[in-house]
């Protein structure tokens, strides 16, 4: 076999994260969650969520402050821990070659931090571009590409079972390939 190089622009699949969630729970400080960390993996980028602790307020306190104090001990949470985050983050990058995002989790509030937002491209025939156009006529989307965003985001919320059955069987697949002749 002839060793091919890889033409110019051509994408290389990154390598694979099968022990990513292990290796990123063991490069976390035990201090930062309350729980092990979630984390979600595709092929451009690695997000890395975890639960930090409540802070504890007062039987009277309302909705609106619970919001508020889990929001500060997110924005606390950000500032104390910058600077690891970014240690485990470039590890994390050189060996999974995607970037990577962190979310936390604190109560019913969550914020996910700086992200990837990756550009899609995609080819869509006009009764498909009217949808878009609509959303954005009626305030819905500021684009098109925001507008199809939502799309995804929308379709994702209302089909997660069978959007999880897939990818279930994909992994079966992947499997029943790796177990297959040499």
């Amino acid at each position: 076999m002839r060793f091919r190089p890889t033409p110019p622009g051509a994408r290389t699949e990154p390598p694979p994260t099968d022990d990513a969630a292990a290796w990123i729970a063991g490069s976390v400080n035990d201090t930062w969650f309350t729980e092990p960390p979630e984390v979600v993996i595709d092929r451009d980028e690695i997000i890395i969520w975890g639960r930090v602790n409540q802070p504890e307020l007062g039987a009277d306190a309302s909705d609106a402050d619970r919001a508020a104090a889990q929001a500060g001990r997110i924005n606390q949470f950000r500032e104390d821990t910058r600077d690891d985050r970014i240690r485990v983050a470039r590890q994390v990058e050189h060996r999974y070659q995607r970037k990577v995002a962190w979310g936390v989790r604190c109560g019913d509030t969550s914020e996910l931090f700086t992200h990837l937002s990756a550009p899609v491209m995609t080819r869509l025939r006009q009764p498909e571009r009217q949808v878009l156009d609509t959303l954005v006529d009626a305030g819905v989307a500021r684009s098109r590409s925001e507008a199809l965003a939502w799309c995804v985001k929308l379709t994702g919320e209302h089909s997660e079972e069978w959007l999880g059955e897939l990818r279930s069987a994909m992994a079966k697949v992947d499997e029943v390939r790796r177990q297959g002749p040499a």
